[in-house]
């Protein structure tokens, strides 16, 4: 039931992180806030396809 994700940085739009969600908890799309290496600050990441 769990579908691997990958997490896209919404300031500079760099793919940095992989993960799994489960799809019938969470229908929508996620978003969290990570770290970005390459903005060097916390930052939205939302869900990509």
């Amino acid at each position: 039931m769990r579908d691997i994700i990958t997490l896209e940085c919404t300031d500079c739009k760099r793919r940095n992180y992989t993960t799994t969600k489960n799809k019938k908890k969470q229908s929508g799309r996620v978003e969290y806030k990570k770290f970005c290496q390459w903005c060097n600050k916390h930052t939205q990441h939302k869900e990509t396809k």
